[in-house]
């Protein structure tokens, strides 16, 4: 599986939480070269640390990745998203080798140009329905911990990791439609900035979808999925899943498909 990439966008790590998959996270980080990394916010969950953190030396090492990444040439690009908003007040400035932006601009190897920002300022436009308010609260929480206990034992049984709250929100209907709603003001909003794509993160699910010839990309998460978007030295992007077993999940789409599900990753993996 190539592992050199000339661009990598991850999202929604969720370090200071137990959801966190720091372990596939860290040996995803400590696999890959790439020249530019974006960190498009969530990355450390301050706002789940006020009430309890779980800080493990793991998530320890994958903050020191990423600063050694800086350190040795990879240009670190952090987007702050709504559970790390506190570094927002830094925009405009650089910590220990990491840029630290509200959002971005990203120019592609064959000239395309994709604005980059975490997400969660669709969450105004776009109506979330009772069921996604749950899932995104005491629901997913639950779900979260039940899909850290089912992968418990599918590893002592050697099978690789699965996601139940990916697998859920894949087949709940109003789970799909508001994923549809996220995507559809994505796409309306790289054309009002008349842009050739849009890359994001927020609603923890990795797809891609093309219209009008802009390109929504969305790189997932580290607490489900365990996803990144990642863009070849020819410009080419491509969702992947790190874990026990890498796989490319899927390329970005060349026409007009509609709601993409890059071979379902909450189904593919099963």
């Amino acid at each position: 599986m190539q592992t050199t990439f000339r661009s990598v966008f991850i999202s929604d790590v969720h370090l200071g939480t137990k959801a966190c998959q720091a372990a596939h996270l860290l040996d995803f980080l400590q696999s890959i070269k790439t020249d530019i990394l974006y960190l498009v916010g969530d990355i450390i969950d301050l706002q789940e640390m006020r009430s309890k953190a779980y800080f493990v030396d793991t998530h320890h090492q994958v903050v020191e990745r990423i600063l050694a990444m800086a350190k040795s040439g990879t240009r670190v690009i952090y987007i702050p998203g709504n559970h790390d908003a506190f570094f927002r007040q830094f925009a405009g400035q650089t910590l220990s080798g990491v840029e630290i932006k509200l959002n971005a601009r990203h120019k592609t190897a064959n000239g395309r140009i994709f604005h980059v920002s975490h997400g969660d300022e669709f969450d105004q436009m776009v109506k979330i329905s009772p069921l996604m308010l749950a899932i995104g609260d005491k629901a997913h929480g639950l779900m979260l911990s039940l899909n850290q206990w089912i992968n418990g034992v599918r590893r002592l049984i050697g099978l690789p990791y699965w996601s139940l709250a990916g697998y859920l929100k894949s087949h709940i209907s109003k789970a799909k439609e508001f994923i549809d709603r996220f995507e559809t003001a994505a796409l309306k909003s790289a054309k009002n900035h008349k842009v050739d794509g849009y890359i994001c993160g927020h609603i923890h699910f990795a797809s891609f979808r093309i219209k009008n010839d802009i390109l929504y990309c969305n790189d997932g998460d580290w607490v489900e999925h365990c996803t990144a978007l990642t863009e070849s030295t020819a410009g080419e992007m491509s969702l992947i899943h790190w874990s026990e077993n890498p796989k490319v999940l899927a390329t970005e789409p060349k026409e007009d498909w509609g709601l993409q599900e890059p071979h379902a990753p909450t189904t593919h993996l099963v």
